[in-house]
Formats: structure tokens, C-alpha cells, sequence
């Protein structure tokens, strides 16, 4: 190569890794075609790395297309590349290719290739992948060893993860959050707290692992005692700690703890910057039944998404702000925000706690006619509890009839609750009927039913009902009336 190429070489690789590169992408491509580089390898691995970081896969696989003789480097930029970006089996089928070619693979192709079965989690195929690196020798290589622990984790592997953990004799602390997040995954939550306890060096990133799995588990006491002993050790929160640690301070009503998380968020720029943190606050706030400081937020976050809103209707529902709640998706929807299928959820539960029948009835039409959103479970379970608040118990149960979906024991309950309520005798048993199907271990429905029928006098029905008791072999439960 001559000098003259070589400085132009030099200058292509400054330009791909520049600032302005997201916006230059073609124009460097067109200016390394017109110096004729559009065959070096070097310059088309880079092009492809910087292709992976700007999610633009499709145009690198384009330019690899027209590369007569593309090496080992080439072939791991278009698998790595493939193990950052779906579809991730494309790794693959790059993989393929070049073991047909005759190329031989080295230590960086193996570690992507990893990687992209763990994106899929695909057991078989990652244990295809480890015959492989050990036929190639490369197993003993800490990368290697690091993406099959990341691998067995992902498909929820412990034990053959475990295994490659134990050979490992330098494990830096992203292996070790690997093992205690595949273990968390996997549902054992106290083999990840005995590993977490282990650690000699632990991230911030660690931290949030297991509070964020013992939240998930809800085993809220124990993620908060973990956040103050955090604190105490020195770790400062990140903005995923916080929007961890919120919602355990909401449901604990631990004002205190959510108070002091909003103040940390403050003095660190998280509750402006980060949007996730001020939604989460929104969130602690609504739950908290503090609307003023959560409307305070709403108010002062300089960009919202539709979670934003979210957080902030569902919250005025739940606090039996139902008429503000509506007036909130009415601005969203006039300032442009698409809502999802958890805005619906929200606006149908204020309609329902404000006994708002033709607004409720507005909204549920909406979802498929304006923002052609199918009603789930969810939303229909709203709209049921709305008209079972405001009398209209015959309307719920034709809607229950008319779903394209089946109903759950919570949308029976929601019926029964209604009945009662309104004194539907006949549409009560319907409902009773059809919890023990659901249910048929839960005494409690077994005992209204038999209530009902003896409050009528229809003795021979009461008796049918603790036949199938016994049948079953449910206990009534003490303090329970026998009916008789």
C-alpha cells in the first residue's frame, strides 16, 4: 500500500470514529469507495463496528456483501455485530459462512457467539457453541469463560453456569453479578443472596441485582434493610437503585426512606434528567396519597413520556380522583401522546371510581377505534368493575358472556362483589358457579353459594353444595357460616 493510501486509511478510521460520524455514515462509506478501500478489511471491520453501535446492522451487511475476500477480523465485526443488534441468530449465519470459507475461528468469534445465544436463550444451541470452543482450545480464555457463565444464566442453567464458575480463578465482579442474577432468575433467591455475601468486591450494579430480586420477590422488607446497609457501606444510588427502591418504599409505606430518596434525587439531578426517576416518584407519591408533591413533579419534569402520564392517572384513580384522572388523559391525548395499554387501564379505573358509565363507555370505544388498541383482560376488567359500581350488573355479566377471552375468578369476583351489592340473587350464583370452577379449592365460594340457596330455602340445593365440598375435599374454614 502506498504512503498516499495509507494517510487516507488513517484518515477514513478518524472520520468512523469521529463526532459526526451518525450523520456522516454514508459519506464516509462513498469516501472510502472512491479511494478504493472498499476491500480492506480493516477499514470494512471498523465500518461494521460502528454500524453495530449506531443499530444500522442491515447497511453493514450490505457493504460486507461486496467484499471479495473478507478475513477472520471481518467475519468477527458481522458476529459481533449481529450479537448486539437482532435478529441476533444472524450471528450465525455469518458464522457459517465463514467456516465454509475455509477461515478458521479464533478467541473473539466464540465470545459473540455466546453472546447471541444468550440474547435468545437457547440451551441447545449454546451447548453446540461450548463443543465447539473447547474442539478449538479456547475455553481457558476469561472472555470465553465469562460468556458461558452469562449463557447458562440467561437459560436459567445454575448448575452447568456453576460449573465454568468454579473453574474460573480470577472472577471480576460482573461473572459474580452474572451468577447472582442467572440464580435470582432461576427462583433461588437465597443461593444469589449467599453469593451476593461472598463477594470481597461488590458494583453498585451488584447492589441493584439483589435488591432489584428480592423486590421482584416481594420480600420488600429485606430489598430496603439492603439499600440502607448499601448507604452505610458508601455506595451512592444510581437512578436504577432509585427506581428499584421506590416502589419498595410505597408499598412498605416507608415515607421516611421515599422522602430521602426524592431529596438524594434532587441534590443529584436525577429527578429532572433521568425520566424513569421522576416517574417512579410520581408513582411513590400517588401511592403515598401525597397527590400535591406527585402533581409537583408531574408539573416541573421537563420531558415526559406516556409512562409520566401513566403514573400520574392511575394515581388520581387510585386516590378517587376519577373526574381529574379523565381530564389528564384528555390533555395527554390533546398534546399528542399516543397512550398505551396501561393508559387505558388507568383512565378506565378513574371512570370506574367516579361512577363515569358513559365516559368509561367512551374510552373502552376508543381504544380500538382511534388508537386501534385491543382490549386485554385488564381494560375489560375495568369496564366490568365500573358497571357493577353504578348498578348496571346485567351489562357486566352480558359483557362477561361477550369476551373473546376467558374470564378470571378476579372478573367473577368483581360480578359477585356487584350482586351482592345490588341484591342479583340469580346473576350472584352464576357467578358462585362459576369461582368454584375456577377455584375449586376456596372454601369461601362453596359457603356463599350454600348461604344463598338456604336464605331461599332450597334445602335440597344446599345439600348438592356440600356434596360437592366433601367430593372435592374442601374443609370449610372456622368463623365460616354453615348455612344450617
Amino acid at each position: 500500500m502506498s504512503k498516499n493510501l495509507r494517510e487516507i486509511e488513517r484518515k477514513v478510521l478518524r472520520l468512523l470514529h469521529g463526532r459526526n460520524t451518525r450523520t456522516q455514515l454514508t459519506q464516509i462509506h462513498a469516501h472510502f469507495l472512491r479511494h478504493g478501500l472498499h476491500q480492506s478489511n480493516q477499514i470494512l471491520a471498523h465500518f461494521v463496528s460502528i454500524c453495530a453501535a449506531l443499530d444500522r446492522m442491515p447497511y453493514a451487511t450490505r457493504v460486507f456483501s461486496q467484499s471479495q475476500n473478507p478475513n477472520v477480523l471481518l467475519f468477527n465485526s458481522m458476529i459481533k455485530g449481529y450479537s448486539l443488534c437482532p435478529p441476533f441468530q444472524q450471528s450465525f449465519h455469518f458464522f457459517s459462512i465463514m467456516k465454509s470459507r475455509g477461515i478458521l475461528p479464533d478467541d473473539y468469534t466464540f465470545a459473540p457467539l455466546l453472546k447471541s445465544t444468550s440474547n435468545i436463550s437457547h440451551y441447545q444451541l449454546g451447548q453446540s457453541v461450548h463443543a465447539q470452543i473447547i474442539g478449538a482450545g479456547f475455553e481457558r480464555h476469561g472472555s470465553i469463560r465469562i460468556g458461558l457463565v452469562e449463557l447458562y444464566a440467561a437459560c436459567e442453567r445454575m448448575a452447568d453456569a456453576d460449573k465454568v464458575f468454579d473453574t474460573m480463578c480470577d472472577k471480576d465482579v460482573i461473572v459474580w453479578n452474572l451468577m447472582i442474577r442467572g440464580f435470582c432468575k432461576a427462583g433461588y433467591l437465597e443461593s444469589g443472596l449467599t453469593l451476593f455475601r461472598q463477594m470481597n468486591e461488590r458494583s453498585i450494579v451488584s447492589w441493584n441485582i439483589i435488591i432489584s430480586c428480592l423486590a421482584q420477590s416481594k420480600k420488600d422488607d429485606k430489598a430496603l434493610e439492603l439499600f440502607r446497609e448499601m448507604l452505610e457501606q458508601g455506595f451512592e444510588p444510581d437512578d436504577a437503585t432509585l427506581v428499584t427502591v421506590l416502589p419498595v418504599c410505597a408499598r412498605l409505606g416507608a415515607l421516611d426512606a421515599g422522602k430521602w430518596i426524592h431529596s438524594y434525587a434532587n441534590s443529584r439531578g436525577f429527578q429532572h434528567d433521568v425520566i424513569a426517576v421522576g416517574n417512579s416518584l410520581i408513582d411513590f407519591y400517588c401511592k403515598s396519597g401525597n397527590l400535591e408533591a406527585a402533581w409537583s413533579i408531574f408539573n416541573e419534569m421537563p420531558h415526559k413520556n406516556v409512562v409520566s402520564w401513566n403514573a400520574m392517572i392511575s394515581g388520581l384513580a387510585y386516590n378517587g380522583k376519577g373526574e381529574l384522572g379523565v381530564d389528564l388523559f384528555l390533555e395527554m391525548v390533546g398534546k399528542g401522546v399516543n397512550p398505551s395499554d396501561s393508559t387505558f387501564v388507568g383512565v378506565l379505573a378513574c371512570c370506574a371510581h367516579a361512577g363515569l358509565v358513559d365516559r368509561g363507555l367512551e374510552m373502552f370505544a376508543l381504544m380500538t377505534a382511534k388508537f386501534q388498541l385491543e382490549p386485554k383482560l385488564e381494560h375489560y376488567g375495568c369496564f366490568i368493575d365500573l358497571l357493577g359500581r353504578c348498578g348496571q350488573v346485567r351489562e357486566a355479566h352480558d359483557l362477561i358472556r361477550s369476551m373473546p377471552m376467558k374470564p378470571t375468578a378476579a372478573i367473577w369476583g368483581s360480578l359477585l362483589s356487584a350482586c351482592r351489592t345490588y341484591g342479583e340473587r340469580e346473576l350472584a350464583k352464576t357467578a358462585i358457579k362459576e369461582l368454584i370452577s375456577l377455584e375449586p379449592w376456596n372454601s369461601g365460594n362453596y359457603v356463599l353459594l350454600s348461604n344463598i340457596y338456604a336464605e331461599e330455602g332450597q334445602w335440597d340445593e344446599v345439600e348438592k353444595v356440600r356434596d360437592l365440598m366433601r367430593e372435592n375435599d374442601i374443609k370449610k374454614t372456622p368463623g365460616q357460616s354453615a348455612a344450617g
